[in-house]
């Protein structure tokens, strides 16, 4: 059996709940120094947004 991913899902009218990793490291001002974890997530989000779903973001 095939593991199934984002791209196999109908997400019409579906709502995903989606885990990330958004610890990001600061700086002295207190600006993101690096915003790669966030821009990785990003393609993820707009396939489920654009399959027509809600999305909703879990973080720690």
């Amino acid at each position: 059996m095939a593991k199934r991913t984002v791209r196999d899902v109908d997400w019409r009218g579906k709502r995903a709940l989606v885990r990330v990793d958004f610890n990001v490291p600061f700086d002295a001002a207190g600006a993101i120094s690096d915003d790669s974890r966030i821009r990785e997530v990003l393609p993820t989000i707009v396939h489920i947004r654009e399959g027509g779903a809600s999305v909703v973001l879990g973080t720690h």
